[in-house]
């Protein structure tokens, strides 16, 4: 049963509301990572500027439309979190039925455009990720099981694929390397955020890891993908994607995670300071780790 929400209350839409579906904090995330994967690829100068412009677009309106429908569909359990009752739909400025139509508009004109225009196979799995982040993730995995951000953060790991084929119109080893790094970063970022906002997971029965099975089985699965983390981000250079230097700056980020783990992993039940401290500090993480592939 739906909670009151935006059939309930009349606000006027405003411009900023329907930017707001986007997510646009997770969706700088997807751009810097998806114009990582495109700088990285090889040939990346071959590609025309224009199209490289349009190509990013189009990943960041796929990742938006993505995100858009993420809220349409939870706008119940949206309504009862604290964290989330103000986005524009469970707070009543855009009508459910606003909200749904723009992640649709949005995501066929971006996989369209992107397929016309750049390349299909960018294009292709452009249109993957929507349709598994708004269906297997936000439809099935999120409700059903406490594995959820396991499974569903591969979603949100395809960007600098998206990239690298927009450049090369295929695939290889070393964007797969980019996706992996991704998917093994998004449980403990996420199970990090999920330890300070549980009581919102309670309330909502979402079934995070840190509901079902409690803040120590979660904090030790934390401190594992951290630790899986490590040679994973050391595979680019064994590959000749990137430098020695790289190598060093990839060690320190990684050894840093692994500390800020093992400080929440120490912390007592129910003190979430350290979790909020590593929450932030794997957003910075992902964006550094990205960068020092660029740079070096």
């Amino acid at each position: 049963m739906y909670a009151q929400s935006s059939t309930d209350i009349s606000h006027e839409s405003t411009p900023a509301d329907y930017f707001s579906l986007l997510k646009p904090r997770v969706m700088s995330l997807v751009v810097f990572t998806g114009i990582c994967g495109m700088v990285l690829a090889p040939n990346f100068s071959s590609i025309h500027p224009f199209l490289a412009v349009i190509a990013i677009a189009c990943l960041s309106i796929g990742a938006g439309a993505a995100g858009a429908f993420n809220m349409w569909y939870d706008r119940d359990i949206d309504a009862i979190m604290h964290r989330t009752q103000n986005r524009p739909i469970p707070a009543g400025r855009i009508q459910p039925a606003d909200g749904l139509a723009f992640a649709i508009i949005l995501s066929v004109c971006a996989v369209m455009i992107m397929g016309l225009a750049v390349n299909w196979m960018a294009a292709g799995i452009l249109a993957f990720a929507n349709l598994f982040y708004s269906v297997i993730y936000t439809m099935w995995l999120k409700r059903a099981t406490p594995q959820n951000i396991v499974i569903g953060g591969a979603a949100g790991a395809f960007p600098p694929m998206i990239g690298w084929a927009a450049v090369t119109g295929d695939i290889s080893l070393d964007p797969v390397i980019l996706f992996a790094i991704i998917f093994f970063w998004t449980p403990p970022h996420f199970w990090a955020l999920s330890l300070f906002a549980n009581e919102d997971y309670k309330r909502a029965n979402v079934p995070m890891l840190t509901v079902t099975h409690g803040e120590r089985t979660t904090k030790i699965q934390m401190m594992a993908y951290t630790l899986l983390l490590f040679p994973l981000c050391l595979v680019p250079y064994f590959t000749g994607l990137s430098t020695f230097a790289y190598a060093i700056a990839a060690s320190v980020l990684n050894i840093l995670f692994i500390i800020s783990a093992a400080r929440v992993l120490k912390a007592e039940t129910g003190k979430h300071k350290t979790a909020r401290h590593m929450f932030a500090y794997s957003i910075f993480y992902l964006f550094a780790m990205f960068g020092a592939l660029l740079i070096f």
